[in-house]
């Protein structure tokens, strides 16, 4: 595809390392200098790095050797630092969520389109051999024309793992916007946009007890639904329920499972990038595992940047800015919808991403 695309990533959290095995491994990216609000976090990832700069965020972003500004901010800060990267005429890829409202949401995709740079959006997991292969089923009529979905994620909860979790229960945060973002991809990939929600949601309790890290033990407050339970209607027809819940323990059933007029297909986890696809079809008694046909092999955080480099000219990625989009504003709309106690037509849509070949990944 030519010169490997030259990346800047703001921000080193905990997401930061998944990404950075990925370029550090992949031939088609490059990455020329990092910046983080603290400074000594972007120095250590530098220094290990030969050549890579640890620069602060206006430094990076001004530099004309970086083609995309890789936005792994927290969620609030998601905006401001895709508008900065836009106006220097870099390009963006962000984490999920786009934006924490859509009206942001549709500044960035707007701002990006308007400066003709590239942007793209995680999560980009829904490109990996796992949903690509149930993806290749439905297309292929294996289970008939799909009818409806299910969408589960259940934990109790990122405080027991994560040393900071508190924007997690913080408006931009929540179960639904931050894991929704991985099932609500993977639902429009496989069944195209949606068009109508509803929705409900609760909060099991007002705060959450740290449980790892130097503030193991802090008590930090809940001002988000910690559950949260969407029914989704996608333009096609079909019907999808979705569960994200931090209050719960855990479950047994299928991360998400599609329910068609001759079979039913359950998906792997959308928060990976692999996994088996499995089938029941109509008149048989045992599941059958479906064999990997699609989907970028091996993939990892980052994958979208390789797949946004060679999406020509002109041409939406398949982790791209409108499909970001319209899942915020599909969030947003349940969220609404739960405060509302009403149904609510989308106002954004998006064009089912192309399929993804089975490939393999150039590395280094």
């Amino acid at each position: 595809m030519g010169e490997p695309l030259r990346v800047g990533v703001v921000g080193i959290g905990t997401i930061s390392g998944q990404y950075l095995r990925s370029i550090d491994s992949l031939a088609d990216l490059h990455l020329v200098a990092v910046s983080d609000l603290d400074a000594a976090r972007a120095i250590a990832v530098a220094d290990a790095r030969p050549g890579v700069l640890a620069l602060s965020t206006p430094q990076l972003l001004q530099r004309d050797d970086i083609d995309v500004a890789l936005n792994l901010t927290i969620p609030a800060e998601h905006t401001t630092i895709a508008l900065a990267a836009i106006e220097a005429g870099r390009g963006v890829y962000g984490e999920k969520p786009l934006a924490t409202n859509t009206a942001d949401g549709r500044r960035i995709v707007e701002a990006a389109a308007a400066a003709g740079v590239r942007l793209g959006c995680a999560p980009d997991t829904v490109l990996g051999t796992g949903v690509q292969t149930a993806r290749r089923a439905i297309d292929d009529g294996v289970i008939g024309t799909p009818i409806a979905a299910t969408a589960t994620m259940v934990t109790p909860g990122h405080e027991r793992w994560h040393s900071a979790p508190d924007f997690y229960y913080q408006p931009g945060g929540g179960p639904l916007l931050d894991m929704g973002p991985y099932y609500l991809t993977a639902l429009i990939t496989l069944l195209g946009p949606v068009v109508a929600v509803s929705g409900m949601g609760s909060r099991m309790r007002g705060s959450r007890v740290i449980g790892t890290g130097e503030r193991a033990g802090t008590e930090i407050s809940v001002a988000v639904d910690s559950h949260v339970t969407a029914l989704l209607q996608h333009a096609s027809g079909a019907l999808s329920t979705v569960v994200m819940s931090f209050d719960a323990v855990g479950t047994r059933s299928a991360s998400i499972e599609i329910h068609g007029e001759s079979g039913t297909l359950t998906v792997p986890d959308p928060n990976r990038f692999d996994g088996a696809a499995e089938l029941l079809s109509l008149g048989d008694n045992q599941w059958r595992t479906l064999e990997v046909n699609a989907g970028y092999i091996d993939a990892g955080r980052g994958v979208g940047l390789v797949d946004l480099a060679a999406t020509p000219p002109g041409a939406e990625p398949r982790a791209g800015g409108e499909l970001a989009l319209h899942v915020l504003d599909v969030m947003q709309s349940i969220l609404s919808a739960s405060r509302m106690k009403s149904t609510l037509e989308i106002s954004t849509t998006a064009a089912r991403p192309p399929a993804v070949a089975l490939s393999e990944l150039a590395r280094r």
